[in-house]
């Protein structure tokens, strides 16, 4: 059994701690993005890894919880405590320093608290290329993206958050540090710890360095918007583009109409691509190095594809300011659906050649149950779907609560049908731990409480994150 923070024990920690790691302004704490849950318990944020070193085994002796607070960009709750005793919510905020960069190997180290575009920036500055690109970059931290295995738009070419990280250094539950911040790309020495901790969701410890992966900076850059007829059209797409461009082909989203007509409806206001929005449409995004031409490589795809019916329309970015605009439609579509207020929202995985199959079936399985608006858009590159239920036009979320429980089961059943996840990159959190517990493999579960009850005896991180609490 877990115990509350008291004022004795806030005391302590005050002889532990400097005067600046209390927070005083600690209502955004307790709050997430789409507002499901209210937090509770004693901020802090510790100004380095001996101080959170210190805080953690403090926690330990009094079996205190300790929440990990990174950028508060999650969406499955894992930032947020809501009931039970009250615990530390820690945050990242003050880690906040790069440690080294070192071009030659393409590495560079930073604090857990840094704020990703910050590392993207220092990356550019070394003329290289942190990849790693998600909507919330503009507040959230590596801590949390490696704890949650971030993914975003450049997983087709650059992999998760996972395969951006070579060394970690972890704050583990007793307040004993581990030192694997390692530069090498090999290290054949036993267990894979950085990717146990990688993905854990702070569960196991507290991430308060990292060691991560750049790449060379892409010499040219382009981007297309095409129509496409189907689904199926567009996985044809994707496998020809993969034939023509090979790595050149960074990311390809996949985009239903009903993103464009949110925009238009509640904005934030993008630039219109095309006269007639089509049902379906691809963003395509190239990079490559000296000597390739993207525009050209685009030009061929468009002609290629066309010519196999794969298309219908399409727009090439013919500038910098044009391709960003391209991006700022997908990048602003979560927003727009923020502001139309979704019945709920999905972040699925699908087997590739599933996806078209899994749409129809869907499409048609919730039309039958209700009235509802379905935004389906995301990474087709890598089976990655966000997949999203809303009220029809002048109806409210409040209408829909009696087929809401039935909606996303028909969702997950689905998927589960499909050999696909419930849960691509937004992670388990306090959210899905009963979908975790419904569609899990019983002998993956009972690998995971092993491990928990391994590295955590006393329960005390994340208390209630992924798994139940004991």
């Amino acid at each position: 059994m877990l115990n509350a923070v008291t004022d004795d024990f806030v005391d302590l920690l005050r002889t532990l701690l400097d005067a600046a790691a209390f927070r005083s302004d600690i209502a955004p704490y307790f709050s997430e993005p789409r507002g499901r849950w209210r937090g509770q318990g004693l901020v802090v944020a510790p100004a380095d890894t001996a101080a959170v070193a210190a805080l953690a085994a403090a926690c330990a002796a009094a079996r205190i919880g300790i929440v990990p607070y990174s950028g508060g960009t999650g969406l499955v709750g894992g930032q947020i405590m809501p009931d039970g005793p009250a615990p530390v919510i820690l945050s990242l905020e003050r880690l906040n320093k790069i440690r080294a960069v070192y071009p030659s190997e393409n590495v560079l180290v930073c604090d857990a608290g840094v704020i990703l575009a910050n590392v993207q920036q220092a990356a550019a500055d070394a003329d290289r290329l942190f990849p790693l690109s998600l909507a919330s970059e503009g507040s959230a931290r590596i801590g949390g993206l490696l704890a949650t295995n971030a993914g975003g738009v450049n997983v087709l070419r650059y992999g998760n958050a996972r395969a951006l990280c070579l060394g970690l250094e972890v704050v583990r539950p007793d307040g004993t540090i581990w030192h694997g911040l390692t530069r090498l790309r090999k290290d054949n020495t036993g267990y894979d710890l950085r990717n146990l901790m990688i993905g854990a969701e702070g569960t196991l410890g507290i991430i308060t360095a990292a060691a991560l992966r750049m790449v060379p900076r892409p010499a040219q850059v382009g981007a297309a918007m095409l129509a496409v007829p189907s689904p199926q059209a567009a996985l044809e797409l994707l496998a020809l583009a993969g034939s023509q461009v090979g790595d050149g082909l960074q990311a390809f989203e996949l985009i239903h109409r009903q993103g464009f007509d949110f925009l238009a409806e509640v904005g934030p206001e993008v630039r219109q691509p095309f006269d007639d929005i089509p049902e379906w449409c691809v963003l395509i995004d190239l990079g490559m190095p000296a000597g390739g031409n993207p525009d050209a490589a685009l030009e061929n795809l468009f002609a290629a594809a066309f010519e196999a019916d794969l298309v219908t329309d399409g727009v090439i970015a013919q500038s910098a300011a044009q391709r960003q605009a391209l991006w700022d439609i997908r990048e602003n579509i979560p927003e727009a659906n923020r502001r139309i207020g979704s019945i709920s929202s999905h972040d699925i995985s699908l087997p590739l050649s599933a996806v078209p199959d899994f749409i129809a079936q869907a499409s048609a399985a919730l039309q039958a149950l209700g009235d509802m608006r379905i935004n389906c858009f995301g990474h087709l590159g890598d089976g990655n779907l966000h997949y999203n239920l809303f009220p029809a036009a002048g109806r409210q979320r409040a209408d829909y609560d009696a087929i809401r429980v039935e909606a996303v089961t028909i969702i997950y059943d689905l998927v589960a049908g499909l050999d696909g996840s419930f849960s691509a990159e937004h992670g388990i959190g306090r959210l899905k731990v009963a979908d975790l517990e419904h569609y899990g493999d019983p002998v993956k579960l009972a690998m995971l409480r092993a491990i928990k009850d391994a590295l955590d005896p006393l329960g005390i991180m994340n208390p209630g994150a992924v798994l139940r609490q004991a």
